[in-house]
């Protein structure tokens, strides 16, 4: 959990626009699931704003200010998480090393001791305040313990660290009792008031550089958990045998639960049972885009092929599915081959698998069907059925909010209704903790509510030190900022709504046509190909990985499951908004009578998935907003907006408000250098099979590979 991340100076420019205070409640109200008190948001307006003074005053306006934060993950799981007021982050001066201060924030103006008969101090009184409150320091010892631990954040990093409770309202003499003899001691125990002001400007310039904190925060942000490794990055860096992402909180306890249901259910060749075991397990795991299901089921796949099970990765997208094959497996048969689709298993394996591993189950079918396959070939059942048949333990990760076409049918209760025909076992889990998007909730949530997709209130976007969105007047903009950050070093792609037609490769060179056209702009659509095209242009299925994909545009289907820095999104005519409702409208086609290209003749939507014969008005608005949902949370740092329509960008430019505040745009050249990750290329061509640990007890040689 983590309310706001930004430097000084950052946060009082927010606070001057009244804007923090509202953006501190939103997020309060999601992680807590209840609205912050009155007392609460009078502190942050009041406490938050005296600190970040002082350390403008300092001349330490730089040092990054992480508000109401919790130390790890674990703590999400109680039922009243620790949870710090500030942590303030830099580089120390001398150290050159990461400095870290923990804050207690206090408005009190007076306390007095509560006595004891034995002991340190532990308890003061507060004036107006009926129960007596712990010490500050006692506070301040259990959050050092949590960041500075075996299992905190700062474990294994080089860092100066110490804490202070600060009494803004308070003099030195007024709460006196906080500083006498038998006060909790340590380098977390000391205590500032209002008149003891200099000496805290003092002690922000020992302690804190002047640059700045942005590479100490993002150190400290990824060893919390809330910067993650791009899916793709992470599998090809992996070089463990049974190991690919570092789980954590939710996502550590789901993994944990399916690989102890494979232990307990699935027989073991060195311990075969008197009595087999027929239990069947159905796990459904649902959780939003972003909250980590796929780094569950790539690092539970990882696990249990090591362990000797027979294991597949099944989805219903072929842009996910192509990327991990072609730019992490590229070369390697027998990892490729491990990842596969809904629609494979008409005939169930013969023996059937340990697990088969289903992400993205929102793409169910309710039959398993192609053009090109033999009548004999088609399903006959519903594909959920063809999935459970085709292993004993099977695992489903669903996000109902992505659905995008109409002929998905994947949901809970879908699945549910599967698993109890079967007699199976279903175990359900719900993930929370956002991954992508920056690790910005509250970015996700601004996103469902400007689209409609919830029926909260749409509000002005608030930076949030996490996540960045800009809207661009000209598509000639947005794609000039996308390109910029591409050749600096980002991972970057521009997508659009499905609102022009696509054109299939065009002679034997393979010529994609500029079917994507506004105005003077044009671009082609990503190409509807299984090989490579004119000027290199990439196959669809790695189109969102390979470097040429940056000259076409993607759209939804091929978007869907992947992410990238930076992600510059084109809203068509389909979804336009018309006073204070969105208008969702259905294109037409016409034939270009020189090239016999077919080009618009009435805008809207051309996605030949939701033509009028097959949804009705309000599952087309439905569908449509879903994909401009999916497109918009594609970005792991920035998404640039752009609409065709001149009241829709009008609309988004009063959401998003002003383009950036200081150096919040993450371009970059702004980005520290602990943020400026290289994004892999795929690995070379393996020599022979790969080889895996099966758990037989051999040692394994320094020189294998996952992958």
């Amino acid at each position: 959990m983590l309310l706001l991340k930004l430097a000084a100076q950052d946060l009082l420019e927010l606070n001057s626009r009244d804007r923090m205070v509202p953006h501190l409640a939103a997020r309060w109200r999601y992680f807590r699931e209840g609205n912050a008190s009155e007392s609460e948001r009078s502190a942050w307006a009041e406490s938050l704003v005296s600190l970040a003074n002082d350390l403008v005053m300092s001349g330490r306006g730089n040092v990054e200010m992480i508000v109401e934060c919790a130390a790890t993950l674990d703590e999400d799981g109680r039922r009243d998480p620790r949870l710090i007021d500030v942590v303030l982050i830099g580089r120390h001066p001398q150290e050159h090393r990461i400095s870290v201060q923990l804050v207690e924030l206090k408005r009190w103006s007076r306390v007095t001791r509560v006595e004891r008969a034995f002991g340190k101090m532990t308890q003061v009184r507060v004036p107006g305040i009926e129960e007596p409150k712990k010490h500050p320091a006692l506070q301040l010892r259990e959050y050092y313990d949590a960041f500075t631990g075996a299992r905190g954040p700062l474990n294994g990093i080089e860092f100066e660290c110490g804490g202070f409770a600060y009494l803004h309202n308070a003099t030195q003499e007024s709460v006196r009792a906080l500083t006498d003899l038998d006060a909790p001691n340590g380098v977390y125990s000391r205590v500032y008031t209002g008149d003891q002001r200099e000496e805290l400007l003092s002690d922000f310039r020992r302690n804190f550089a002047a640059e700045g904190g942005a590479s100490g925060a993002e150190i400290l942000l990824r060893s919390m958990g809330l910067r993650n490794t791009p899916l793709l990055d992470a599998m090809i860096r992996s070089r463990g045998d049974d190991t690919v992402f570092t789980l954590r909180g939710r996502q550590k306890t789901v993994a944990d639960q399916i690989l102890e249901a494979a232990a307990k259910v699935l027989p073991d060749e060195r311990r075969p049972a008197l009595v087999p075991d027929d239990r069947r397990v159905v796990f459904l795991v649902r959780g939003g885009a972003g909250t980590g299901k796929s780094a569950i089921g790539l690092q539970v796949k990882a696990e249990l092929e090591a362990a000797g099970r027979t294991v597949k990765y099944a989805s219903g997208s072929r842009a996910f599915n192509g990327a991990l094959q072609e730019h992490v497996g590229y070369g390697d048969r027998e990892f490729r081959e491990s990842f596969t689709y809904f629609s494979s298993f008409v005939t169930p394996p013969d023996p059937p698998l340990d697990v088969l591993i289903c992400d993205e189950a929102h793409r169910l079918r309710d039959r398993s069907t192609n053009r090109f396959w033999k009548p004999e070939q088609q399903g006959t059942q519903p594909q959920v059925d063809e999935l459970l048949d085709a292993s004993r333990l099977t695992v489903f990760f669903l996000d109902e909010g992505q659905s995008v076409r109409p002929n998905e049918v994947g949901t809970t209760d879908l699945i549910k209704g599967a698993a109890g025909r079967y007699g199976a076992q279903l175990l359900q889990y719900d993930l929370q903790e956002q991954f992508r998007c920056g690790g910005s909730e509250g970015y996700i949530r601004w996103v469902r509510a400007a689209l409609g997709v919830t029926d909260e209130e749409p509000e002005p976007w608030t930076p949030d030190g996490l996540m960045h969105i800009e809207v661009a007047d000209t598509p000639e903009e947005l794609e000039r900022v996308i390109r910029t950050e591409a050749l600096a070093g980002a991972s970057a792609r521009m997508v659009a709504g499905y609102c022009w037609p696509w054109t299939k490769p065009l002679g034997k060179e393979k010529r994609l046509e500029a079917d994507v056209r506004i105005g003077d702009w044009h671009r082609a659509w990503n190409a509807d190909s299984e090989a490579f095209c004119e000027d290199g242009a990439p196959p669809s299925k790695i189109w969102s990985v390979h470097e040429k994909g940056l000259d076409q545009i993607g759209c939804v289907y091929t978007a869907q499951g992947l992410e990238w820095d930076w992600c510059g999104v084109i809203m068509g005519e389909d979804m336009v908004r018309r006073g204070d409702r969105w208008v969702f409208r259905r294109g037409k086609e016409r034939k270009d009578p020189e090239t016999g290209v077919k080009r618009v003749a009435v805008p809207g939507s051309f996605d030949p998935k939701v033509k009028p014969g097959s949804v009705d008005d309000a599952e087309f608005a439905r569908l449509i907003r879903h994909a401009y949902h999916v497109l918009m949370t594609r970005a792991s740092r920035a998404t640039v907006l752009y609409s065709t329509d001149e009241e829709t960008r009008t609309y988004l430019k009063g959401l998003v408000g002003e383009l950036q505040i200081h150096g919040l745009r993450p371009t970059w050249e702004n980005l520290p250098p602990e943020a400026r990750v290289p994004h892999l290329p795929r690995p070379k061509r393996t020599r022979g099979k790969r080889q895996r640990n099966r758990n037989k007890g051999k040692t394994q040689e320094p020189d294998l590979r996952l992958f």
